[in-house]
């Protein structure tokens, strides 16, 4: 087979923009989601447009066991995975520490922390077989300043910038890069997940400037992923020009 991407949470925003940019310079594509019919659907589309091979998987990353079962089973034609795109996460909630949700607070870290682990420790065994691979995970600029209400959020963030810098240093010997993108204010369906369906509070976001859109960041992982096998971009923090970073807009 040609070049093989994963990306985790496909349906949306930036991981079906990457699917899409991906796809479209040939490369064979496994695409994973909770939303079976969105899967489904990009899979028949990136096919039909693109001419390449679609794996679509089904599954929470949240769930160690799904992760396993449906990773480490992989046909033999999908195990030679080039890049991983860990980039299935949320922010649930705007609320200060002391009246935050705490369900909020789990699923955050259960998906944007314990599953970025999960995703990476089944996909491993692929790349360090080859000596040869690429993660790429969805940082933010929370993870790199605390802003107010951003509790779990930035603290759930601020543990992708660790565990990036962490797999970077013990992959090493395995000659996998890893890069952590962080990006700023997106126009995705974020702001709607953020504020648990609130369409108003979500449009307020972007009010007064423009936003980065999806397809910048597939842009930007298109080009990290597409360098010499000698270069590796570490860590990049992407913003609007509206934006100076996690706290400072001009509207």
């Amino acid at each position: 087979m040609d070049k093989i991407i994963l990306i985790t949470g496909a349906t949306s925003g930036f991981g079906k923009a990457m699917a899409e940019k991906f796809a479209a310079a040939g490369w064979n594509c496994i695409i994973t989601g909770r939303r079976k019919d969105r899967l489904d659907m990009l899979s028949k589309e990136l096919q039909a447009a693109y001419k390449i091979k679609t794996l679509a998987l089904v599954f929470d990353v949240q769930n160690r066991d799904a992760v396993f079962s449906s990773l480490e089973n992989l046909p033999d034609e999908w195990k030679n995975i080039d890049v991983l795109v860990n980039n299935a996460g949320l922010a649930l909630g705007r609320d200060s520490f002391e009246n935050a949700n705490l369900d909020d607070w789990d699923t955050m870290m259960d998906t944007n922390v314990k599953g970025m682990m999960y995703v990476t420790k089944a996909v491993l065994p692929y790349m360090t077989a080859r000596k040869k691979g690429h993660i790429i995970n969805m940082g933010s600029v929370a993870g790199k300043e605390v802003y107010k209400d951003g509790n779990g959020y930035c603290a759930s963030k601020y543990a992708v910038d660790a565990l990036s810098k962490s797999m970077r240093i013990d992959l090493l010997p395995h000659r996998i890069k890893v890069t952590a993108i962080q990006p700023g204010a997106a126009e995705t369906e974020f702001a709607i997940v953020r504020f648990k369906g609130d369409a108003s509070k979500a449009k307020q976001v972007y009010d007064g400037y423009t936003p980065l859109h999806a397809e910048d960041i597939a842009d930007i992982a298109f080009y990290c992923a597409n360098l010499p096998e000698h270069v590796c971009i570490n860590d990049l923090v992407v913003t609007c020009t509206s934006q100076a970073d996690a706290i400072y807009f001009h509207k």
